[in-house]
């Protein structure tokens, strides 16, 4: 009857709901250093079995169809895409880039627990102790930590992580500490916390961590930041679709709606 049009045409304007959520999210992040675009997949839900196909006519012949009335659509999960941002080169020295597969590691808290926080936001700058911390509104310490003295009057980042200064009265550079990076098996299985940062889940796996340029890991690019890797043309076109498809079935409950009041109008 209409009563299941009614329904299942409900969980599609629900789904589309949720993605327009979603696309929302990703345009309002277009310039969010780091941030990582996410999809939304969808999954049928259970059908009526009103007859099973293959079943046997007269003839003892097995029918070629039988008869499925879906029940709607749900949501089956959010994945991000991992993809490498565009490269926004900067002037300032503590800005870093992963060019390839890591996450910098940072102290932060979550749920009042202290944990370990990943990102792939590299602009960093330093506290008031000269301890390295991310740019966002914490100031995530670098972990592990990579103090740079208050006399430093350069800083330079090496593709393998290394930074060193020079001091005022000094000819040449010091190593001060050594950037690490982490990688995980499955990083779509990441979750999000907010403020450029991820945490590890048991459907990420646990990290593995290194010097960059080794275990698979990227290497480090000074003077420059990775910007999101959100395509704004991409995401419009979604949303035209997701527009279109949340009036289709908005227009399907309207029908549905109709055929029932002629239902209910026959005693009439």
């Amino acid at each position: 009857m209409a009563v299941t049009a009614l329904h299942a045409a409900a969980t599609g304007m629900k789904a589309q709901d949720t993605k327009l959520d979603v696309l929302a999210n990703n345009l309002a992040n277009v310039n969010t250093a780091g941030f990582k675009r996410s999809r939304v997949n969808f999954e049928d839900l259970m059908y009526q079995i009103k007859r099973e196909p293959g079943i046997r006519n007269a003839e003892d012949e097995p029918i070629p169809h039988g008869i499925q009335v879906g029940l709607g659509v749900n949501i089956s999960g959010t994945q991000q895409s991992f993809t490498q941002g565009s490269v926004d080169r900067t002037e300032g020295e503590l800005d870093m880039l992963i060019d390839g597969e890591g996450f910098f590691q940072v102290r932060t808290v979550d749920n009042g627990s202290l944990i370990t926080g990943y990102t792939r936001n590299g602009s960093f700058t330093r506290n008031s102790e000269g301890n390295l911390v991310l740019g966002n509104s914490e100031g995530s310490i670098l972990e592990p930590p990579v103090t740079v003295p208050e006399d430093a009057i350069r800083i330079e980042i090496g593709n393998n992580g290394e930074v060193s200064v020079l001091q005022q009265g000094a000819t040449a550079l010091t190593v001060v500490g050594q950037v690490e990076l982490a990688r995980f098996v499955n990083p779509e299985g990441l979750a999000q916390i907010g403020q450029n940062l991820w945490k590890e889940t048991d459907a990420s796996g646990p990290s593995v961590t290194g010097s960059p340029q080794s275990d698979g890991l990227g290497t480090i690019q000074q003077n420059a930041l990775e910007m999101s890797n959100v395509d704004p043309v991409r995401e419009l076109i979604q949303l035209i679709l997701t527009q279109r498809s949340f009036e289709l079935n908005s227009q399907t409950i309207q029908a549905a709606d109709q055929a029932l009041q002629v239902v209910a109008n026959l005693r009439r």
